[in-house]
């Protein structure tokens, strides 16, 4: 089998990780060894066995590291060492959760964990809380730090620091495995940044595409950085969130291909979803006033971009075309008149190509109730 016909090796969340040596050092702290490799058993009932990479133990504490094996997919925690040190606590305080080094701690609202305390997901808490009650019994009363070498440098890789996650990484993960570029990491944190932005009071948020268009859009309309939302191709996924926890303003913001792509009805604007439809785009502009020599030259460009750039010479809007087509994809999804959406288009330089102002959203399809 070829390198690149193998099948792409899964790997463990830092919340599995987490648990793993918090159950080791809960061992070693009752039992006075360590267990290697230790075994857990994760939310989907699947036991799996983790190496230990580092264990001490003290008096009245236990340390267990594990290093995290994302297997095939990019992630920026791949290789990390994450810590788990148990530590008896005061009588009846139940398992208290701490941020060592290297784990952030949430300081703004709209999180699944309240401002102040150490972003160790819902999951992972329940996880590690089932070793601690497996281990030392029901009720007991432990601190459990949770510590990742280098996760300081990590989190900047991520967006924590823009969500008010500070110090570190956060430990994640609903079911303990990683898929290997699965989307639903990038769409949990498109939501969880719709989260803060609603708890935080803003009525605008503005989902990009890429770098470009978010500093663009930024400068347009002078956002907060909480207001900005890295929605990659997953426009979509960042619609439909708003749909069930709207927002009363919503900026989408793109370069002409991907916006393009969205005003032919595309809510994936991943290549691999397909391309922009440079026939489509043709008809686009003949909305705009596009003649029969450019519609063929638009027909025949290689990029949209040089497409862009035939109708722009020829004195045609097709910025504010393409923007208004991607409106009527936007609004179909809220088809709430409460959420006004607006659309955005720049180029690579950051200068706007094409406006499709706020406008409350419905279903173009569908005719506006009358009163």
């Amino acid at each position: 089998m070829n390198e690149e016909d193998r099948p792409l090796k899964r790997g463990w969340t830092t919340g599995a990780c987490a648990t793993a040596a918090t159950k080791a050092a809960c061992v070693a702290l009752n039992m006075g060894q360590f267990p290697d490799p230790v075994e857990i058993v994760l939310p989907g009932g699947q036991n799996v066995a983790f190496a230990l990479a580092r264990h001490e133990r003290g008096d009245d504490w236990a340390m267990a590291g594990i290093v995290k094996d994302a297997g095939d997919d990019p992630d920026v925690t791949h290789g990390a060492l994450v810590m788990s040190t148990v530590r008896p606590g005061t009588a009846g305080c139940g398992v208290v959760f701490r941020a060592g080094k290297g784990v952030g701690t949430v300081t703004r609202p709209g999180l699944p964990i309240p401002p102040g305390e150490a972003s160790i997901n819902p999951v992972p808490r329940k996880m590690i809380a089932g070793v601690v009650a497996e281990v030392l019994g029901e009720g007991a009363d432990v601190e459990v730090e949770i510590s990742v070498a280098g996760g300081e440098d990590m989190a900047l890789k991520t967006l924590n620091p823009r969500l008010g996650i500070l110090g570190g990484i956060s430990i994640l993960g609903t079911t303990g495995i990683v898929i290997p570029y699965s989307c639903s990491a990038w769409i949990h944190s498109i939501h969880r940044g719709i989260d803060v932005s609603r708890a935080m009071g803003f009525d605008h948020v503005a989902g990009s595409t890429g770098n470009a268009s978010e500093m663009a859009v930024q400068k347009f309309h002078g956002l907060h950085e909480v207001q900005l939302i890295d929605m990659g191709d997953f426009v979509g996924g960042m619609l439909k969130y708003i749909r069930a926890h709207p927002v009363p303003k919503v900026t989408i913001a793109g370069g002409v291909a991907k916006m393009t792509k969205l005003a032919q009805g595309l809510l994936d604007l991943h290549s691999s979803r397909g391309s922009a439809d440079l026939d489509g785009l043709a008809a686009v502009a003949v909305e705009a006033g596009a003649d029969a020599e450019l519609q063929v030259r638009i027909k025949g460009a290689n990029t949209v971009a040089e497409a862009f750039i035939e109708a722009n010479k020829a004195g045609i809007a097709i910025g504010d075309a393409v923007a208004s087509a991607a409106w009527r994809t936007a609004a179909a999804v809220f088809d709430n008149p409460d959420i006004a959406v607006e659309i955005l288009v720049f180029n690579r330089e950051g200068e706007l190509r094409g406006h499709a102002p706020f406008a409350p959203s419905h279903n173009p399809s569908r005719p506006l109730k009358r009163r």
